[in-house]
């Protein structure tokens, strides 16, 4: 996230929010697009003059992570609670939205967690290789920015938090459903180690608005062939093209 915020005024901040967040509602049905065809991402720019960075921005993501500088970048701390379990598939993807109270921080910034969800195969490569899947954890902060945190999934053991969420996937699209009895912490999605690179790019999905601070984990977690079936076969291929880079700088933990 993608994908998400550099910084911008509250309202510009909540509207990049609502476009991370299909499930959101929404006073204007905004245009259809997918990830084929005539409303695919080469043609994005052109459904609707609200998507035009789509094809004019020059901070756009995702990225090929490649080149980058090694840093003294300061520590994710992550605050994640246990939540209900609340779940759409959006049409695009399958969203989790959570509730308040989870944060990200990053030295004297913090973020809240809004949402995450899943693309297929993984949006985002490292030196041209590409996960399976990556999941995408939206948070803003106060006045509206955006920070993505970037999981990548590769194909392994079985991952008994994906599983929770798989097993929970509405039958009915495009409708947001509460679990009953059935509670995550997403932080039981990350890796043990925490090291990663960040960038400054847009969200992966229209309107492709840019200034948008990416963390994307630099260790993998697993799930199996058949978790990675299971999101295939719902959605075979929800993955933006890599994008330039256009010069921007790329950092790396050390």
């Amino acid at each position: 996230m993608r994908n998400p915020s550099v910084f911008q005024s509250f309202a510009r901040g909540a509207v990049l929010l609502l476009s991370f967040c299909p499930g959101c509602v929404s006073a204007q049905t905004p245009p259809h697009w997918t990830y084929k065809g005539a409303e695919g991402p080469t043609h994005w720019g052109k459904l609707d003059s609200t998507y035009a960075v789509c094809s004019t921005g020059n901070r756009e993501s995702p990225i090929d992570i490649k080149g980058a500088k090694a840093a003294d970048l300061l520590p994710l701390k992550f605050d994640y609670n246990s939540v209900p379990l609340n779940i759409i598939d959006n049409g695009h993807t399958i969203q989790v939205n959570y509730a308040a109270g989870s944060t990200l921080t990053v030295g004297a910034k913090t973020y809240t967690l809004k949402q995450f969800h899943f693309h297929h195969p993984s949006e985002e490569h490292v030196n041209g290789h590409r996960y399976d899947m990556v999941a995408h954890l939206v948070h803003a902060d106060a006045d509206g920015h955006l920070a993505v945190v970037a999981v990548f999934l590769k194909s392994g053991t079985e991952n008994s938090f994906i599983d929770s969420v798989w097993r929970n996937v509405p039958k009915e699209k495009e409708k947001a459903a509460d679990v009953p009895g059935v509670t995550i912490n997403v932080k039981d999605l990350l890796p043990a180690d925490h090291g990663y690179y960040t960038y400054t790019g847009s969200l992966t999905t229209p309107p492709c608005s840019e200034g948008v601070i990416w963390f994307v984990l630099k260790n993998p977690v697993s799930l199996s062939p058949a978790q990675v079936a299971a999101f295939a076969k719902i959605y075979p291929m929800n993955a933006r093209p890599i994008q330039p880079t256009n010069g921007r700088e790329i950092l790396d933990t050390k």
